[in-house]
């Protein structure tokens, strides 16, 4: 988002461009609303089709971790 202020406007002393961020306060609230919309068996059913697990202990972690963030960066 870019924000343009106009010069002169009633007390603001601005002169360019600024690029804005709008976030929610708490983030925790949309990543929890995230993993609460995560039906566990499309997630248990993706993690299990990926092609990158490789057998070690800790893969269907991180193929969890992998598949979620694949999914927020798309949503």
């Amino acid at each position: 988002m870019t924000l343009h202020v106009a010069k002169g406007w009633n007390g603001v002393q601005f002169d360019g461009l600024a690029d804005v961020r709008v976030e929610p306060a708490d983030v925790r609230h949309v990543v929890a609303g995230f993993l609460d919309a995560v039906d566990w068996r499309k997630l248990d059913e993706a993690v299990l089709a990926r092609d990158d697990l490789d057998g070690a202990p800790d893969e269907l972690t991180r193929g969890m971790l992998a598949q979620l963030r694949a999914w927020a960066l798309s949503a």
